[in-house]
C-alpha cells in the first residue's frame, strides 16, 4: 500500500487525525514513536532548519527534499507544506509531481502572493480567487496517484474576512481539492463555524502562539474537523531546550546528566533494522 493510500485509509476512519509537525527526521521518528498515525512537515520549521524566517525564502526543491527525507524515515504517511506551489499552474504541476515522487502522501497549496509569509502574520496578500482555483485544478490534475491528497489552503481570513475565506474553500473543494484548510480563524465562533459552512472535510492549524486561540483538541473534534496539524510544538520545545541547556553549560561549566544514552539514541533512529541487516549479510 502506498503512503497516499495509507493516508486515504486514515481519512476514511471515524476519529479526527492529529498530525504534529516535524522539520527533520528526528522529530518525525519521535512523532511516530509517540503513536501518532500522521506526520505533518512544517514549512516554517523547514525554513528555520535552514536558518531562515518563514518569509518564502525556501525553494520548492529544498521543501520537496526535506519532505522526502522525512517520508523515507518513517512508516506513517506525511502531509507537507507546499507554500503557494512556487509560481503559476505549471509550477504547481511540477511541485505535486516532485512531492509525490518522494513518497509524500499529500500536500497543501495556498492562495498567498509569492513570496508568501507565515500564515499567522497579519500583513499578508492573497491572489484573486480565480487564480487560486486554477492552481487547485492544476494540483488535482497533476497527481500521479489518485490517492495523493490535495489540501487547499486559504489565507483570506486575515485579508478579506471570514466570508470570503469560506467562499474560497467551497470553490476549492468544488474544483477537486480533497480537504479545505482555512488558515487562522481568530476566535472560537469562527473555529466552530468553519466545518459547518465549508462543504467538505476541514483541516485546522493549531500553531502555538498563533492567531487561532484554541489548545483543546477535543473542541476541534466536536466541531467536526477531520485533521488538526500542530506545527510549532516540537520547534518550540527544541528551541527552548537548546537555550536552557546552552545557558546552563555556559554558566555552570558542567555537562548535565545524560537523560538518553548513546544506545537509546541509536535505537530511536532505527538501529535495530540496520543491526539486523548487518547480521543477515554476515551470515
Amino acid at each position: 500500500m502506498s503512503n497516499a493510500a495509507r493516508l486515504r485509509a486514515l481519512l476514511h476512519g471515524k476519529e479526527m487525525l492529529v498530525a504534529p509537525a516535524a522539520y527533520d527526521c528526528i522529530g518525525a521518528r519521535a512523532i511516530e514513536d509517540a503513536g501518532f498515525p500522521l506526520v505533518y512537515m512544517t514549512g516554517s520549521g523547514t525554513a528555520a532548519m535552514l536558518g531562515y524566517p518563514d518569509y518564502g525564502l525556501v525553494t520548492m526543491s529544498e521543501m520537496a527534499e526535506n519532505a522526502g527525507r522525512i517520508a523515507a524515515a518513517i512508516k506513517a504517511p506525511v502531509i507537507a507544506d507546499a507554500d503557494t506551489g512556487y509560481g503559476n499552474e505549471l509550477n504547481v504541476t511540477r511541485t505535486v509531481r516532485e512531492y509525490a515522487q518522494r513518497g509524500v502522501a499529500g500536500l497543501h497549496i495556498e492562495d498567498q502572493t509569492f513570496p508568501k509569509k507565515c500564515g499567522q502574520l497579519d500583513d499578508k496578500e492573497v491572489i484573486p480567487q480565480t487564480e487560486f482555483i486554477a492552481k487547485v485544478k492544476a494540483a488535482v490534475a497533476a497527481r500521479p496517484d489518485p490517492d495523493f491528497v490535495i489540501i487547499a489552503r486559504t489565507d483570506a481570513r486575515a485579508v478579506l474576512g471570514i466570508d470570503e475565506a469560506v467562499t474560497r474553500m467551497n470553490a476549492a473543494l468544488a474544483a477537486g481539492a480533497d480537504i479545505a484548510f482555512l488558515e487562522a480563524p481568530q476566535n472560537l465562533d469562527e473555529i466552530t463555524a468553519v466545518p459547518k459552512r465549508v462543504r467538505g472535510p476541514c483541516l485546522l492549524n493549531l500553531s502555538l502562539g498563533g492567531r487561532t486561540p484554541l489548545r483543546d483538541l477535543d473542541v476541534a473534534a466536536r466541531a467536526g474537523y477531520r485533521i488538526v496539524i500542530v506545527p510549532g510544538l516540537l520547534l518550540q520545545e527544541a528551541m527552548s531546550a537548546f537555550a536552557a541547556s546552552l545557558h546552563a553549560l555556559k554558566t555552570e561549566r558542567r555537562l548535565p546528566e545524560a537523560t538518553i544514552d548513546v544506545r537509546e539514541r541509536l535505537r530511536r533512529m532505527g538501529a535495530a533494522e540496520w543491526d539486523a541487516l548487518r547480521d543477515r549479510f554476515k551470515n
